[in-house]
């Protein structure tokens, strides 16, 4: 969308909004809006420790979604996709062919990272995933929340602050805070049942029909404890997704001479595999003659090699070596139109097509299934315990590249045509959190113990380690990540009556945290030598399974190496904070909250921190606030420790095409980084101001927010580009850099990369949120327009090293991919307006998504600084609703509604058609249209 149809965008808002202005105006009669007063005079719980504030009161921006109200409308069944649906300022789409990632979608708040927002759950700290984000996505090399593990239907809200406040609840909170408040409600049970899928005329590798199937059973229900208030609230939820597929049709060759004929000798019982295991070997030898007999033997059934070339079978009846048969075969042989003519000649002679060798392109295939509790039962008049948290388990498969048969990744004796490997996760998480909170001597007390977990496990399917040959088994387990953290807290408030109010509050923590690398079996990740034993930098070359054209067969798991044993990792830290918050009402119009915080980590230092922020209430109607904090994030455990090799599609240095290639991320202290002179990780640092107004109009019950901020990051953490293995005249060059490619070939891998400190950023933003409820009648309409104006750049120089400038591998420390990841991959303005109109029995639901232009990340024709636009796109959302009695809610509708998809590939960057638009970047994903029913029950 250009400058003009974002201008259609907010004239459509205003001209909206005018309407029922002009339609309010004409009544007769003035309407109360209860519901209206009720939303803006709304408590919030997170950015304020005085036991909570209206929403219009605050001195920082929080946004108040109330997920109860609008579940039943909304197509999107998890966190990530309703706030990236209803909350303009975050971001989170589904991945495709980003290993892990495939099963853990990324989520941004305000365009920072997802490592840079605090997630709370009734107000208590969350853990992160394991996950390191390590593919080519947005948020690449960050560890972030999975907002996923917790069900949706367990929620009653979710409260996003907008504000940094480290000063307040410590480490993460730069971009924000989003608290997760679950459901507390009692004598009833509730229920969902959804159904849906995309029907759309790109389903099923563009062939159309419906893919993507997802089956959902939410179930909640809640009773009373004694008679003090207490309470019981549990959910279960249950979601089944089938995966989508968008590919387009192969296009590349698929099938060489050699596979030809390799397949008309395994009709007649033989395996040509079978004769050599390292065919340098057998050369020479009296086997020689025989394998080149078989080779001429089988040729003669192929018809169609004189159409490719005229002399083609006499020159391969003519080769009597195999080094000749070598060169008359070899792919360089032929002409890619010649390749292109063997490889249909072939399919057709087998029953294939080329849809058959896609990769699977889309939403990855889930099994998800959670379950969580909310619980608080009072001990007398003035204490209560309390304890909440849950356990989920998410089964994922997701597909890789497709291993063609002519590729030396592909063992052809066991797979003659190639195959498609498959990355299956399993995903644990389970939380705990139990407390007593009350009143002693006039203050507020809150002592609590939080516990989570999260381990993401890999078993790789449909798949071999290629240099074991016909020893290989299919399936592997690559091992696992493991994180752990434990929480203690102690918190005091009171208020005093000083001036209009004084509420003071002080506390600590303590946290531990434990992240584990579990290696996989030694299969997924050792290249074996043709004895069967595990390869070493000096195992000779004859030693080393080839294919028939000589190319070493790999090792590992193909499509994602396992762990190693060398990768194995147990790592602890802890981190202690004190923190004191002041709320001063000076007047009944001024207000001013200031708070400071000091953590010191095991593992890397201290840090001091503060925030101040005010509210001047003008009038009634009318308030204005500021706000500006210092604040910081520590590098994750993961960061510090994470070392692993994963098979990447990228691009190296001096290669404009990305290719697949065994990338290695090593820890900062490993030999590799110190031989790069690549620092070990310190925190981050930021400073931030925002300044703002809320603004309310009875007469039209017309709320108006707006904010404006601004968030300076000194030694941002990023994910290096990839450093190539150094050359000879390199390492000449620069001494130093030999040992560096010694320990990447004893790690078997082509290129390196690493976490750092490597770049300042500074985000500027502007966050409007326009609210509006009329009533009349049987009809109830709401109206929400929110749009996010959004930039983050790089300032300054890069921080690399005197030795990375000088071998000129500065752009490789924080190179071009990593740029456009930080600036470009997030929409700079993103838009919503809904409209929720109920009408005695009926409920209708319309939501207009407006998402700005991104960029992907790779170079396109030939030039690494040139890059795809994805351009801005408005996508649609709508259902219809029918309360069937009090007790049963039916409800059918659409997301996407006219199928929309993101801006096509250029040809360079689409894998030979499997990607037909970006699989890194992307606004709101590549599905299209979504299309439910929705059962909802109540008793």
């Amino acid at each position: 969308m250009n400058r003009s149809g974002r201008k259609a965008v907010l004239s459509t808002a205003v001209v909206f909004f005018s309407g029922i202005y002009l339609t309010q105006a004409q009544e007769t009669k003035p309407v109360k809006d209860s519901t209206s007063d009720k939303q803006i005079e709304e408590v919030v719980l997170v950015g304020s420790r005085s036991g909570g504030r209206s929403k219009a009161d605050s001195p920082v921006p929080v946004d108040v979604f109330n997920l109860k109200d609008i579940q039943q409308s909304l197509p999107q069944t998890n966190i990530n996709q309703i706030l990236n649906t209803i909350a303009p300022s975050f971001t989170s789409t589904i991945q495709t062919n980003a290993d892990g990632s495939d099963h853990l979608d990324p989520a941004q708040l305000r365009g920072l990272g997802p490592d840079q927002t605090l997630v709370l759950v009734n107000g208590k700290r969350r853990h992160t995933s394991a996950l390191v984000n390590v593919n080519g996505t947005p948020g690449r090399g960050t560890v972030g929340t999975d907002l996923n593990a917790i069900p949706a239907f367990a929620l009653s809200r979710i409260e996003v602050l907008r504000d940094g406040a480290s000063a307040q609840y410590g480490s993460d909170a730069i971009a924000g805070v989003m608290n997760l408040q679950l459901k507390r409600d009692t004598g009833k049970l509730t229920g969902q049942l959804n159904y849906g899928g995309y029907l759309t005329p790109a389903a099923n590798d563009h062939t159309g029909n419906y893919d993507g199937q997802q089956f959902q059973l939410d179930l909640n229900y809640g009773n009373k404890i004694g008679k003090r208030g207490g309470f019981y609230n549990i959910t279960w939820s249950s979601q089944f997704r089938d995966p989508t597929r968008r590919a387009g049709t192969e296009s590349a060759p698929i099938y060489n001479a050699y596979n030809a004929i390799e397949k008309r000798a395994a009709e007649n019982g033989v395996n040509l595999s079978s004769y050599f295991n390292n065919i340098n070997n057998l050369k020479g030898t009296a086997g020689e003659q025989d394998f080149v007999n078989l080779i001429h033997q089988y040729a003669q059934g192929i018809s169609y090699f004189n159409s490719i070339s005229p002399n083609l079978q006499s020159n391969i009846q003519s080769a009597n070596s195999i080094t000749a048969l070598q060169n008359v075969l070899k792919t360089s042989a032929f002409t890619t139109d010649q390749l292109n003519y063997l490889t249909d000649q072939e399919l057709a002679y087998r029953g294939q097509t080329r849809k058959d060798f896609n990769q699977q392109v889309g939403q990855s295939k889930l099994n998800n299934h959670q379950l969580f509790a909310n619980i608080e039962v009072p001990l007398n008049d003035d204490w209560k315990v309390y304890t909440f948290g849950g356990y989920s388990i998410r089964d994922g498969a997701s597909g890789g590249f497709y291993r063609r048969p002519t590729q030396a990744r592909t063992f052809t004796g066991l797979y003659i045509d190639g195959y498609l490997p498959e990355i299956h996760t399993k995903i644990q998480d389970v939380s705990l959190s139990a407390g007593i909170k009350g009143k002693w001597n006039g203050w507020n007390v809150d002592f609590s113990n939080t516990f989570g977990q999260n381990s993401f496990d890999y078993t790789i399917e449909n798949t071999g380690n290629t240099s074991l040959r016909f020893n290989s088994p299919s399936s592997f387990n690559a091992g696992g990540l493991q994180f752990l953290q434990n929480t203690i807290n102690l918190d005091f408030s009171k208020q005093f009556d000083v001036f209009e109010g004084l509420n003071v509050a002080f506390g600590a923590e303590q946290r531990h945290e434990n992240f584990k690398e579990n290696p996989g079996e030694e299969a997924s990740y050792t290249a074996y030598d043709i004895y069967g034993n595990p390869q070493t930098p000096t195992t000779s070359s004859s030693d080393k399974p080839t294919d028939f054209f000589g190319a070493a067969l790999p090792g590992s798991s193909q499509v994602f190496a396992g762990f190693r044993e060398a990768n194995r990792t147990d790592k602890n830290r802890n981190a202690y904070a004190a923190y004191a918050d002041l709320e001063f009402n000076f007047t009944n119009w001024l207000l001013v909250d200031a708070a400071v915080r000091y953590e010191d980590y095991s593992d890397f230092g201290s840090t001091f921190n503060y925030k101040l922020a005010s509210r001047i209430k003008l009038t009634d109607d009318l308030n204005f606030r500021f706000a500006g904090s210092t604040g910081f994030r520590a590098p994750s455990i993961h960061q510090i420790y994470y070392n692993t090799t994963s098979t990447l599609f990228t691009s190296l240095p001096g290669s404009n095409l990305p290719q697949l290639v065994e990338v290695g991320t090593f820890s900062n202290d490993s030999t590799i980084a110190t031989g790069l002179g690549i620092n070990k990780l310190k925190q981050e640092t930021s400073k931030s101001v925002s300044t703002g107004f809320t603004y309310k109009i009875p007469a039209l019950n017309l709320n108006i927010t707006a904010d404006a901020y601004f968030i300076r990051i000194d030694d941002r953490i990023a994910l290096t580009d990839q450093f190539s293995r150094p050359t000879d005249l390199q390492i000449q060059n620069n001494p130093n850099l030999g040992p560096v490619r010694d320990a990447m070939d004893a790690a078997n891998v082509n290129a390196a990369q690493f976490f750092a400190n490597s770049i300042d950023t500074e985000t500027k933003g502007l966050d409007v949120v326009i609210s509006h409820n009329y009533r009349t009648g049987a009809i109830k309409l709401n109206n929400d327009f929110a749009i996010n104006f959004n930039r983050t750049k790089k300032v300054g120089d890069i921080h690399a090293s005197d030795l990375l400038k000088n071998a000129g591998l500065e752009n490789t420390y924080f190179g071009e991919k990593s740029r456009v990841y930080l600036e470009d991959s997030v929409p700079k303005v993103k838009a919503s307006l809904s409209n929720n109109l109920k009408w005695n029995d009926f409920n209708f639901y319309l939501r207009n998504t407006y998402y700005g232009k991104v960029y992907g990340a790779d170079g396109i024709n030939g030039n690494a600084y040139e890059h795809q636009l994805i351009s801005d796109k408005i996508i649609t959302d709508l259902s219809i609703g029918y309360d069937i009695n009090k007790n049963f809610n039916l409800t059918i509708g659409t997301n996407n509604l006219f199928d929309i998809y993101p801006t096509k590939n250029v040809t360079s960057s689409t894998n030979n058609d499997q990607f037909i638009y970006s699989r890194s970047t992307s606004q709101f994903g590549q599905n299209g249209r979504y299309v439910f029913s929705k059962l909802t029950v109540s008793f």
